[in-house]
């Protein structure tokens, strides 16, 4: 099974946040950054691990994030199927 599923089938959602942050050599200007992942709300895990990265590694201050998250599958629609209908 590929990876992303496993997540998905144990309550991963696809989170996407809109970074803005100011230029490191033009403080007035900011810019924008697009991260999108599969992480675990109300916490998530990846997107903070992800900003302390950028805080601690990355030259341009986070101005504002603002994100969506949204549940694709769940456990509860997930069912194994017996049997498969081969088409030509």
């Amino acid at each position: 099974m590929h990876k992303d599923m496993e997540k998905q089938l144990q309550g991963y959602g696809l989170t996407t946040a809109q970074i803005l942050y100011h230029l490191p050599d033009h403080p007035a200007i900011l810019q924008s950054y697009v991260w999108q992942e599969y992480d675990l709300a109300p916490d998530f895990p990846e997107m903070r691990g992800f900003l302390k990265f950028w805080e601690e590694k990355l030259d341009g201050p986070l101005h504002s994030v603002r994100y969506i998250h949204r549940k694709l599958i769940s456990a509860t629609e997930w069912r194994a199927l017996k049997g498969e209908f081969i088409l030509h």
